[in-house]
């Protein structure tokens, strides 16, 4: 038998018989080699689910083996040819169908789990918080507060009442005042919502302070009011359209959940300097706005530089309301603490008229 041998490009030659024995062995191997797989679930919209279904109100789990692809290239997915003939037949009016439907289920999601507490659930949990807190603290409720980075330690009187917003959690109003003077009294929010079966604190905001007024403190509403103040007896979650609050909870439910994961210090890199800075969340700034060009959302917020009083910095948040979730998709310093004359102001790099044209959000 011819041996193998090497030709002159250096690749290996075989004699016929064996040629003949590989090809027929490769073409085997391609029989058995299956068709290719269809658009993977995480890359389509909906996370692969019938977008035929959720458009009847169904969530239906697909291999996203039959799909459909929009202007913009996104794709999406069905259970069968007769549901993807079905949606096509309006696919504008059906994909707002299914969008609606996934909004009102986000919200749902977090209704329904909201049934198996109430008010006085959520006023026990942050009692026990209040209590153990104080208890190491020397009997005083401790708290940061994020507007100047002050070390309250403050006297607990007792909850006010407790607001309850379906879809979003329970918003007890606390009680406290100074110890060294209890005239000087303030109301403290907590907002509490159930995650992974069981009601946890998501944020601590100071809603009322004492402002001095003619001799005597007054109890006064800090501004910008926390966003859960803002929506009024409305059922949240069930429309298309976005309102500025709701704007405003995913802002402050990322920006927190990021803090979380550096014992609550907000890290961002300056996009224009490179550094990292160490930050802590103030509040969120009325007017939100949507982009007209893309429909983005855009919401400025306050955050303080960790461990001084007044660098205050202006961070910009863009937020995109994909398949009903309302997520953080660009993060941005919009201005800067300069000390001017003895005092720290901020200084703009940019204004957000330079983004484009844009509306308020109601």
């Amino acid at each position: 038998m011819k041996p193998d041998t090497l030709n002159l490009y250096g690749a290996l030659t075989f004699p016929r018989t064996k040629r003949v024995a590989l090809i027929g062995a490769l073409l085997v191997c391609a029989a058995l080699i299956p068709a290719r797989a269809g658009t993977p679930e995480a890359a389509a919209e909906f996370g692969g689910q019938c977008v035929e279904g959720l458009s009847q109100g169904r969530h239906i789990m697909t291999k996203c083996a039959v799909t459909w692809a929009d202007k913009d290239g996104k794709t999406y997915c069905f259970s069968s040819e007769d549901a993807r003939k079905s949606f096509l037949e309006n696919p504008g009016a059906n994909l707002q169908k299914a969008r609606d439907f996934i909004a009102a289920s986000s919200a749902d999601s977090t209704e329904k789990a909201m049934q198996n507490f109430d008010s006085g659930d959520a006023e026990t949990l942050v009692k026990g918080l209040i209590e153990e807190r104080a208890k190491a603290s020397g009997g005083l409720f401790p708290l940061g507060d994020p507007a100047d980075g002050t070390q309250l330690k403050l006297a607990f009187d007792g909850i006010d009442f407790t607001r309850t917003i379906d879809g979003y959690g329970f918003f007890p109003d606390v009680k406290f005042h100074d110890p060294q003077d209890a005239q000087k009294r303030y109301l403290i929010d907590f907002w509490v919502a159930p995650s992974d079966g069981q009601l946890k604190v998501q944020e601590i905001r100071i809603y009322k302070e004492p402002i001095k007024a003619e001799g005597s403190w007054t109890l006064t509403a800090r501004s910008p009011v926390p966003w859960w103040w803002i929506p009024a007896s409305e059922h949240p979650g069930h429309m298309a359209t976005k309102r500025g609050w709701e704007v405003m909870s995913a802002v402050e439910q990322g920006a927190l959940a990021e803090a979380a994961k550096n014992h609550g210090v907000f890290k961002l890199k300056d996009d224009k300097t490179g550094k990292v800075l160490d930050l802590e969340f103030i509040d969120t700034h009325l007017p939100v706005r949507q982009l007209d060009d893309n429909g983005h959302y855009f919401a400025c917020t306050d955050f303080r530089a960790v461990g001084t009083k007044d660098q205050i910095y202006d961070i910009d948040f863009w937020i995109t309301d994909k398949d009903g979730q309302m997520t953080i998709e660009q993060t941005r310093v919009h201005k800067v603490p300069e000390l001017k004359s003895g005092q720290w102001v901020q200084v703009p790099r940019y204004e957000w008229k330079d983004l484009g044209p844009s509306h308020v959000v109601p």
